[in-house]
């Protein structure tokens, strides 16, 4: 208990120098909140501070650096929500978030959830859709590397995508990895999932939404339509489903979509570097796709 004690001060005594050699060479190691995570990142911390959609716990900024008037406004916002502020060393903060690139600020926080879709359903969402034709929810199936999610969440918050939901299982959880990688976005844009994605499907279907797939070649499609996403029209509530980095959709998945959507390819391209990275794909159908919302809704 003493050794965690004077660890804490020595941790809190940022105006000193550290004299010791040791010190010098080995970083603090800064006691952390249980159930807490670290974000890193200009984006992610200002906006984590912003949105009280977590529990907070300490700032950490850089000390020095060039970032003076950064670094004055995070003061400002932390103390505004009563969190307390730590000016600590570089290699403190390459510690806390494991040699990310934190941008000489990080945020001891709790992690955020994914939202309860089976929650989030009410009678009132039928009067939405029928209210209006140019809902886009984006479907996530096992999406599993952060920097993509974070990616796909960025392009979804930009380009007007209403609901972004995931499958429960094989998934990404929503990291501080994935907050950098969407630049803040998920701080913002609440993310929902799903223990029974076909199920899901069925149900929208049911509604009365369109439910579209994405295939990298279209001669991978199983006996459903494949489309230019060039082509592609829609006058209803739509489901845009993204499969997993390396297997594309689900066989069950895929066949319980309306149509699939392939982007169609600048050159004849060589074996090995025939499709997108899913992110990329993914931004660029949405963009297809949202250009229309955005044009009808004029």
């Amino acid at each position: 208990g003493s050794a965690a004690a004077r660890e804490l001060w020595l941790s809190q005594q940022d105006e000193f120098p550290r004299a010791r050699k040791g010190t010098e060479r080995k970083p603090l190691r800064l006691a952390r909140t249980k159930g807490s995570e670290i974000l890193f990142g200009i984006g992610p911390c200002s906006l984590a501070l912003s949105q009280a959609r977590r529990d907070l716990f300490r700032l950490f900024l850089k000390q020095g650096g060039s970032r003076r008037h950064v670094m004055s406004e995070f003061v400002l916002q932390a103390t505004a929500r009563g969190v307390p502020v730590m000016h600590v060393q570089r290699r403190e903060l390459d510690e806390l978030c494991r040699g990310q690139v934190h941008q000489g600020v990080c945020l001891e926080a709790t992690p955020l959830r994914f939202k309860s879709l089976e929650d989030a359903e009410t009678p009132s969402l039928e009067g939405e859709a029928s209210g209006t034709q140019q809902l886009i929810w984006l479907v996530l199936e096992q999406i599993q590397d952060p920097m993509n999610l974070g990616a796909l969440l960025r392009s979804a918050y930009f380009l007007g995508v209403d609901r972004v939901v995931t499958s429960h299982r094989n998934s990404c959880p929503l990291t501080p990895t994935v907050s950098k990688a969407s630049a803040g976005a998920m701080e913002v844009f609440d993310v929902y999932s799903t223990d029974d994605l076909q199920s899901f499907l069925k149900a929208k279907t049911a509604e009365g939404w369109e439910v579209v797939g994405t295939v990298s070649r279209p001669e991978d499609a199983e006996g459903v339509p494949v489309i230019s996403c060039l082509e592609f029209r829609w006058d209803k509530p739509l489901v845009i489903v993204i499969g997993s980095e390396g297997e594309g959709l689900s066989l069950e998945t895929q066949l319980l979509c309306h149509r699939l959507l392939a982007i169609p390819p600048g050159r004849a391209l060589h074996p090995g570097i025939d499709s997108l990275n899913v992110s990329v794909a993914t931004g660029i159908l949405l963009h297809s796709i949202c250009s229309q919302k955005r044009r009808h809704g004029d």
